[in-house]
């Protein structure tokens, strides 16, 4: 008798990735984490006629990294598809049909523990909220704009890292033996524990994910000193190990990729970054990568903007695009908020956030809303940009008008601990959603309150969904478990 082929042990997954929609076809990615060196067999889908292998991704201290490709055919309606292995776990997935029109979920701050940093708990999240949502509303994408991992927790069990970043004057240093290899290791324990609770772990393995990294993906340090540094900045070779190791992980679990072989999805390959981009109808998906070649000066590279208006010209066809950009594009009287940050000591100064608008980067944010009015007008494609919360994670919306742009932009309520009313940033930003703002000649941007009781910001944990109509409209709404209202928008 043959001796018995050793089961791998499953650490992590499978974790869902999207990869676009081909005609008849909807691609899909799942990856898993094993322990030790035993290949996982094939794995088994609905509607798919061979088995499909698994790829060897990488490996770090015996953990090994496997992805499974393949695409799924689409019928004419919804389809719960399953997929798992011969004999093992299986997992349901909702397949849109080709006459459906998408239906997603926006998050930010999935794997943020809103606590202490330090304490080493697994995140408090709704992804059991979610799961419930689910079942009824059947969402076939799961979007996260940014803050998958607690960056301030990986940061604090990382000693080198934390003390590069805590003292300026160290930077100017040659870049400190072994942080990349330490910062890599505290991330990838970090995400194992957030990913791995069994409704995180359900959610990931049952709606196909595109997911954003952003500045709490980093941690605070981390970003605040890459995002302020100089163009030949000094202190850049220090900080570029610690900026790498960060985003090969992103690249890895956030992407479900590696950078040698990066999958169609991710366009900005070509010039470095990790943008991706889908076009699934008459609906389109843009999530800009706004970290990688982040400055004082800029948010995107000159690489970056020379591919902006070819990639914008692939959705030229849609109806509609939804622009993930982590930070929002559109903040509440933004100047002000600039002015008043810049009287503030700079550890009050770096909770605010690091805007589009800021004074340096004026150039960079007026350039991107031209692009994109300029697009919108020319292809009769609207805009809407969604971001993260406001100022201590609130949730809202905001429209720019003028010189014939409609732009709607929608701000993600953190999906774990949110800042309360009553907080000092709540207490800011209050009055400034009231006020309507100018920040463009002839243009005119306001946040308009809710109609079920006139609030503008809406505080405490939660989400956002999107579903598009037959004529192509977008219906958003604010899901606030233990919140009843019912906070919609359609655009």
């Amino acid at each position: 008798m043959a001796p018995r082929r050793a089961e791998p042990s499953i650490l992590l997954g499978p974790v869902l990735y999207f990869r676009g929609e081909q005609r008849d076809r909807w691609w899909l990615s799942a990856l898993f984490v094993l322990d030790g060196e035993v290949e996982p067999d094939d794995l088994r889908v609905d509607g798919v006629t061979l088995p499909v292998p698994p790829r060897h991704l990488t490996v770090w201290r015996r953990r090994h990294v496997w992805r499974f490709d393949f695409a799924v055919p689409r019928g004419m309606r919804d389809t719960d598809v399953t997929y798992g292995f011969p004999g093992g776990p299986r997992w349901s997935i909702v397949v849109p049909g080709r006459q459906s029109y998408p239906r997603f979920a926006i998050l930010y701050g999935s794997g943020m523990s809103g606590g202490d940093a330090s304490d080493g708990e697994a995140p408090t999240t709704l992804w059991q909220d979610l799961l419930g949502r689910h079942a009824s509303d059947r969402y076939h994408l799961l979007i996260q704009a940014g803050g998958q991992i607690d960056g301030d927790a990986v940061m604090s069990v990382s000693p080198q890292a934390h003390a590069l970043l805590s003292d300026a004057s160290r930077r100017l240093g040659p870049a400190l033996p072994g942080v990349a290899e330490e910062l890599m290791a505290a991330g990838f324990e970090r995400l194992l524990r957030a990913w791995s609770g069994a409704a995180a772990a359900s959610a990931l393995a049952t709606i196909p994910s595109v997911m954003m990294w952003d500045g709490a993906d980093l941690g605070r340090l981390l970003a605040t000193a890459w995002g302020n540094r100089e163009e030949g900045d000094a202190a850049s070779r220090s900080l570029r190990p610690l900026l790498v190791a960060t985003r090969r992980q992103v690249q890895l679990f956030q992407t479900g990729s590696v950078a040698d072989s990066p999958p169609d999805c991710l366009w900005g390959s070509a010039c470095g970054t990790l943008a991706q981009g889908f076009v699934l109808g008459e609906a389109g998906l843009l999530a800009l990568d706004l970290w990688s070649d982040r400055n004082s000066r800029r948010l995107l590279s000159e690489r970056d903007w020379g591919m902006l208006p070819d990639w914008l010209d692939r959705f030229a066809g849609c109806r509609h695009l939804i622009l993930v950009s982590g930070g929002p594009l559109l903040t509440p009287a933004a100047a002000l908020l600039d002015r008043l940050g810049g009287m503030l000591p700079a550890r009050l100064r770096s909770r605010l956030g690091d805007h589009w608008s800021s004074p340096g980067r004026h150039a960079d944010w007026e350039r991107m809303v031209r692009t994109l009015g300029d697009f919108s007008r020319r292809s009769g494609c609207r805009i809407t940009i969604a971001s993260r919360g406001l100022v201590g994670g609130a949730g809202a919306r905001g429209v720019l008008r003028g010189g014939g742009l409609e732009m709607w932009q929608l701000y993600t309520p953190n999906f774990t601990a949110a800042e309360r009313p009553g907080g000092w940033r709540s207490r800011l930003v209050e009055p400034l959603a009231i006020r309507p703002d100018h920040p463009l000649p002839a243009h005119r941007f306001e946040m308009p309150p809710f109609a079920e009781n006139g609030r503008r910001l809406l505080h405490g944990p939660g989400w956002v969904t999107c579903s598009f109509d037959a004529k192509g409209q977008l219906h958003v709404r604010w899901c606030l478990p233990g919140d009843n209202g019912r906070y919609a928008q359609a655009i």
